[in-house]
């Protein structure tokens, strides 16, 4: 009969192997979430290349040559803000259904947090990996498109937040 020492010992073995085996799996696993990460950033800046492209190619508003495009026209205009976007420009009682669907949640984002939030923080809240650049890029983006068209305010440099929870 085997002694108790044995058999103690005999279980530290079974589990130092069990241990060593989960540790090869685990950085298996680590190295394929990794890998697979890199692609979807690929795919997700392809997307919103392709994205912009379209945009760019389906603008059709025409600023007037003696006009800033930043300054935009009256109540309701369009700001056109460099060769890619459009912003629908705020007017009272104007639904924020007038944008498009990203620039909807990150006006929904600044109007849940109720206090100003920077570019990285609604990246997070977005549901966007804030340590790749171009996604804070991104919503920092949109964010300013947004102020130049009125939606949100710019209250500090880099900190965005709805004019109502400004007041």
């Amino acid at each position: 009969m085997p002694s108790l020492r044995a058999v103690l010992e005999s279980r530290e073995k079974s589990a130092l192997v069990r241990v060593q085996e989960l540790r090869a799996e685990f950085e298996r696993i680590r190295a394929a979430l990794a890998d697979a990460e890199e692609m979807l950033n690929h795919r997700v800046m392809g997307l919103e290349q392709y994205l912009e492209a379209l945009a760019e190619q389906d603008a059709s508003v025409e600023v007037e040559p003696d006009r800033p495009a930043a300054a935009g026209g009256g109540v309701g205009e369009p700001v056109v803000v460099g060769p890619r976007r459009t912003v629908a420009r705020k007017e009272d009682g104007l639904s924020v259904d007038v944008l498009g669907a990203d620039y909807r949640l990150s006006t929904a984002v600044l109007g849940q947090a109720g206090d100003s939030l920077t570019a990285r923080q609604t990246a997070v809240v977005l549901g966007w990996d804030s340590s790749v650049p171009s996604r804070v890029e991104s919503a920092r983006g949109r964010l300013k498109r947004l102020v130049e068209g009125g939606w949100p305010a710019e209250d500090r440099p880099g900190r965005f937040m709805l004019p109502a929870a400004a007041a």
